[in-house]
């Protein structure tokens, strides 16, 4: 059945070793009526990347991974299953957001280069239960979250949610949605599960953060804090659907079905990218807009997977057949370039809107079908090993109506190899290699060819290490890789295209668990050795956006003198980032930290938690890298706070 989680599922905590033969252990996470109790610190498996709810913890995210995107790259699941997001659930839906990486990719079937993004299902339990969250931060965000769980009859519960947010952010620009979410759990016999959900969201207000493009090998001069240089008639609408199905099934003698459906889309009514180009030392600049006529992206994924499960003494087998598909389409193009003259950086843009004529707009569609199968054994005190072997036919049509497309089509034959040795009652070996077809993107928004889609890659990757329990529930893991795809980014003439093949090496590390009864620990690094090889005049040895050492350290300090209290901070440094192809400009190093608080208390006999965060204490500002030559300001220093009260 599928592990409903109070928060998610899919959030698991490997027991004393990857190898021991264990069960995997669930963690204690929140749904609707519990989720004063969520702390991302507490929660987190390792430190490769956990997101609970508000609250984000860990080396990685779903959009870098050892160097690399996994949710460009078509890495992502939900519950276990393939899944293909043009956007990600939010929290109405999706409560939790697991990294797997190195040893917790063993007990998923068929995994993938540059890591696997596994989201929860927020499910409803089978009592009546509400939760409320409002949040604001100094900024002047307004935020309100509610979700409801209904017991509607004895196999069926009906979760609802909704959003209501007005963000503001700290670089001046404003984002208002809202959001209706349905998710439901009706067990109609026993042994079958099926969970249905849906999740609307409309954004009628939303101004487009502005890109900075130097003129030059060369940073950009300070910006002002908390400053939109955008114009007013500047604002986007659009409104983003997901929606989908996963079903489990027990089907007796050792035999189990699992399947997911699901539905990821998004519709620009109006759409605007602001620039600023040819930005000089002293902050002139040009202004560009590039204005969008109706876009739409979309994608049906899924999966469908029979296992064969049975048990020889200490020795528990699987054996697992797979079908996974994903249908893609794109409508996009068309958008003229506008040049709204010279400006500043600290000036609003105050020219009045143009009017514009759209070109033709160009057509993609992917298909991709995948046939699996594979094997996974556990000997309890001995070791795990899984195997599999995909077969996949890709399929991509590109082209203006009328016209004939242009296609791009591979078949190849991909594999996985996985293993974890036990040495002792606390310590474990593993190792793996991985063979994947993955995207490589679409060109960046100042490309020349800008939202043009990519071929499909073929990538590889290799990582082994040690997982060690020194004490208690401890767990330190630390293994090195390999991964290795072709290089995509900008030539010479600002188009986005193959430029080489880049592999990146590097060494990670995760230390997570409760150092005592009231200190939790989660902290981490990775180090990583790239290396570029082109044949192309300009571009230099790293690919643009390494980040050469990554250091991670989150504490929760529950202090035994006051009940219902506790602390927690975090730090997160990175060593300079390439910013160029050239390799020219690097991101100055950077550390981060941020400190809170938490109060647990009874509001009207009610669970309920106030959180109170200070973000980025040291106000740290200058630029983050939105690609290559590209820029955003760093916001600096804020604060936030939200109350959660269990009904």
């Amino acid at each position: 059945m599928i592990p409903h989680l109070p928060a998610a599922a899919g959030l698991v905590l490997l027991a004393a070793s990857a190898a021991t033969g264990q069960e995997t252990q669930p963690l204690p996470l929140t749904a609707a009526g519990n989720r004063a109790g969520e702390n991302a610190v507490r929660q987190a498996g390792d430190a490769f990347g956990t997101v609970i709810g508000q609250e984000e913890v860990g080396l990685y995210s779903d959009s870098d991974v050892r160097g690399f995107s996994p949710r460009v790259a078509g890495n992502v699941r939900i519950a276990g299953l393939y899944f293909d997001p043009v956007f990600f659930p939010s929290d109405r839906i999706s409560g939790s957001t697991v990294i797997r990486v190195g040893p917790t990719v063993l007990g998923s079937p068929f995994p993938s280069p540059t890591g696997v993004v596994d989201l929860g299902l927020r499910v409803p339990g089978d009592t009546a239960a509400a939760s409320v969250l409002a949040n604001v931060d100094t900024w002047g965000s307004r935020i309100i979250e509610a979700d409801v769980a209904l017991p509607v009859t004895g196999g069926l519960s009906l979760g609802l949610g909704g959003q209501i947010a007005h963000e503001h952010m700290g670089d001046g620009t404003r984002d208002y949605y809202y959001e209706g979410a349905a998710i439901a759990r009706w067990r109609p016999a026993p042994g079958i599960e099926i969970v249905p959900f849906i999740s609307l969201t409309y954004t009628p207000f939303h101004e487009a953060a502005t890109i900075i493009v130097p003129a030059g090998e060369t940073l950009p001069p300070p910006f002002p804090r908390n400053f939109w240089t955008g114009p007013a008639w500047q604002r986007t609408r659009e409104t983003e659907l997901n929606a989908g199905m996963v079903a489990d099934a027990d089907l007796g003698s050792g035999w189990g079905f699992k399947a997911g459906l699901f539905r990821s889309s998004i519709k620009y009514f109006e759409d605007y990218t602001n620039l600023l180009v040819d930005v000089q030392p002293d902050g002139s600049a040009r202004a560009q807009v590039i204005v969008d006529p109706p876009l739409l992206f979309g994608s049906t994924s899924g999966e469908a997977r029979l296992t064969k499960r049975w048990q020889v003494g200490a020795r528990i087998h699987q054996l697992h057949f797979a079908f996974r598909g994903r249908d893609a389409q794109r409508r996009f193009g068309g958008a003229p370039v506008v040049d709204l003259g010279p400006t500043r950086l600290d000036r609003r843009i105050t020219t009045p809107q143009p009017q514009v004529a759209f070109g033709a707009q160009e057509r993609d569609r992917f298909r991709q079908w995948t046939l699996a199968a594979g094997y996974e054994g556990k000997w309890d005190g001995v070791g795990e090993l899984s195997i599999g072997v995909q077969r996949t036919d890709y399929d991509k049509r590109i082209g203006l109506p009328g016209a004939v497309p242009i296609v791009t089509r591979t078949q190849p034959l991909l594999f996985n190899a996985n293993v974890a040795v036990v040495i002792s009652g606390t310590l474990a070996a593993y190792g793996g290699y991985v063979t994947g077809l993955e995207e490589s993107g679409v060109a960046p928004e100042q490309a020349a060819n800008r939202n043009a889609a990519q071929p499909a890659i073929r990538t590889r990757q290799f990582d082994a290490g040690l997982r060690w329990n020194p004490v208690g529930d401890m767990r330190l893991v630390a293994g090195l890789f390999e991964v290795a795809k072709p290089y995509f980014n900008l030539d010479a003439g600002n188009r986005f295209r193959e430029l080489g093949e880049v592999r990146q090496r590097g060494i990670e590390a995760s230390l997570s668990g409760p150092v005592t009864r009231n200190l939790t620990v989660v902290g981490g690094t990775v180090q990583l050795r790239p290396r570029v090889t082109a044949n192309l005049p300009g571009v230099g040895r790293a690919p643009v956006g390494t980040i050469r050492e990554t250091y991670s350290a989150s504490a929760d300090w529950r202090p035994p003198w006051a009940a219902g209290l506790s602390f927690d901070a975090s730090l997160f440094h990175t060593s300079s980032q390439v910013a160029t192809v050239s390799n020219q400009v690097a991101i100055p190093a950077r550390t981060f930290v941020d400190i809170g608080g938490r109060y647990r208390f009874n509001l009207a006999g009610k669970a309920a938690m106030l959180r109170v965060q200070i973000e980025n204490i040291g106000d740290v500002q200058g630029f983050e890298l939105f690609g290559a030559g590209a820029y955003l300001p760093v916001w600096g220093r804020s604060a936030l706070a939200y109350v959660t009260v269990d009904l």
